[in-house]
């Protein structure tokens, strides 16, 4: 067997099929750290690199370039009815299908354009049906093809800065239509899917700021192997072939995000380094909705993110997911509480979940509680407990809560209605109801500073 075909700890020597490594990052410009671990990668002969550019979005077309063995093929891809989305898993998750039934191709490559997603693909090569491949039943790619790794490149000299700003992405001119998400939304998030970092241009900053940038990506992604590399150092084949060894068995390996399992995963450092710093925030009392809304400009300043589980009293069946990078916010939902659920669905609840719910389980309110962690970098983390403490419902709210909760049902409630950060009161339309990672699909808002 082959280098890049050696098995993770935590895959068994059964599973045959393909494994796709999927890398992402921010700089998808040739020479681009993205670029420079698929060039690493590709450098197996059994190995084969595919990327989608999408460069031409104002024309309407998609570029896909397929790189085995020292050939290349290029082929242009209209947009599916203007879907960048559609169109990409149009053509790739069939595409997966086709090269994992080749003998000669042992492993994918899957270099991201920087605006998409890793965890899309891997959630689109898990769940999204195939058809039509000749001599192929109809399924998903997870049949023929399993995500070995995410690597993500960052830049040691930009990435902080980026994963702590407010500009939209269609202001970079990297988003296609209708796509509100922020260049710190992105960084933060590919940071956080990744089994594994490249850090390039780590030599040419300052030797602080290295370190500040060390410190929140071991808090960020603790569990992640790094390998650092100079301005002008090659990322070379064997550096990253070991850094794939290097991922810990139990990695997510493109896996989603469980909401409900603990927020402080893979055990990061807890004392401050460099003004780095997690912050953590836990209450047994809910938050009153407008001071809560008011307290989140708290989470806009020094801080690189912020992620938790939120009990807002005029909303007491649902769980409400808070997570915000640099200047992007988003709100979504994340089920309900097992305390509003019958017998019956919480007999469905994973038993991890069920067994942290028994562990706070209050007679009066069962698990509902508020848990949240931020990543500060130069905030004062006082300040931000300081800040959701006051909002908190008082003990006369509390008791209404608990009484009369079809009064509190009344209060006004912004994340009840859809809003930006600061209010545009005269756009209201309906609460985002996401489900996932922390409510993909569901409301972002970002802060004008």
């Amino acid at each position: 067997m082959s280098h890049s075909a050696q098995l993770p700890e935590d895959i068994g020597p059964g599973d045959r099929r393909t494994p796709v490594v999927v890398v992402a990052g921010l700089h998808g410009d040739p020479g681009g750290s993205v670029d420079l671990v698929a060039e690493a990668l590709g450098a197996a002969p059994d190995t084969v690199v595919v990327r989608h550019d999408l460069s031409g979005l104002g024309e309407g077309i998609v570029r896909r370039t397929v790189r085995h063995g020292g050939k290349t093929t290029v082929s242009i891809h209209e947009l599916a009815h203007g879907c960048v989305s559609c169109t990409l898993k149009a053509d790739l998750l069939p595409l997966l299908c086709t090269l994992a039934a080749r003998d000669s191709v042992h492993r994918i490559v899957l270099a991201l354009d920087p605006a998409v997603e890793a965890e899309s693909v891997c959630r689109g090569i898990a769940e999204v049906v195939v058809a039509g491949v000749v001599g192929r039943v109809d399924g998903p790619a997870a049949r023929d093809v399993r995500v070995g790794a995410v690597l993500t490149g960052i830049d040691a000299r930009t990435w902080l800065a980026a994963a702590t700003g407010d500009e939209a992405l269609d202001e970079l001119g990297w988003a296609w239509a209708d796509d509100d998400r922020t260049i710190a939304q992105l960084a933060v998030g590919q940071v956080d899917f990744a089994d594994a970092l490249v850090v390039t241009g780590s030599d040419a900053v300052d030797p602080l700021e290295r370190a500040r940038l060390g410190a929140v990506l071991s808090r960020l992604n603790p569990r992640a192997p790094a390998l650092w590399a100079g301005a002008d150092t090659t990322v070379t084949p064997d550096a990253v072939e070991n850094l794939l060894m290097r991922i810990p068995a139990g990695s997510r390996r493109g896996r989603d995000f469980d909401a409900h399992a603990p927020l402080l995963r893979g055990q990061p450092p807890l004392a401050p380094e460099c003004g780095v710093e997690l912050v953590e925030f836990a209450s047994r009392r809910p938050f009153h909705p407008d001071r809560l809304h008011d307290a989140l400009d708290v989470l806009f300043e020094g801080v690189v993110t912020a992620r938790g589980r939120v009990w807002l009293a005029t909303q007491p069946d649902e769980v409400v997911w808070l997570e915000s990078a640099g200047g992007g916010l988003r709100i979504g939902g994340a089920g309900r509480w097992l305390a509003a659920m019958t017998e019956a669905e919480r007999a469905e609840v994973e038993p991890e979940r069920a067994a942290m719910a028994g562990l706070r389980w209050d007679d009066r309110f069962g698990d509902r509680d508020n848990s949240l962690v931020v990543l500060v970098h130069t905030a004062d983390p006082d300040e931000i407990r300081a800040a959701l403490e006051q909002a908190l419902v008082d003990d006369a709210e509390l008791r209404l809560v608990e009484r009369a909760p079809g009064q509190v049902a009344r209060w006004p409630d912004p994340f009840g209605e859809w809003h930006t950060d600061p209010c545009v009161p005269e756009e209201p339309h309906p609460a985002a109801t996401g489900e996932g990672r922390g409510g993909d699909t569901g409301e972002s808002a970002r802060k004008e500073k």
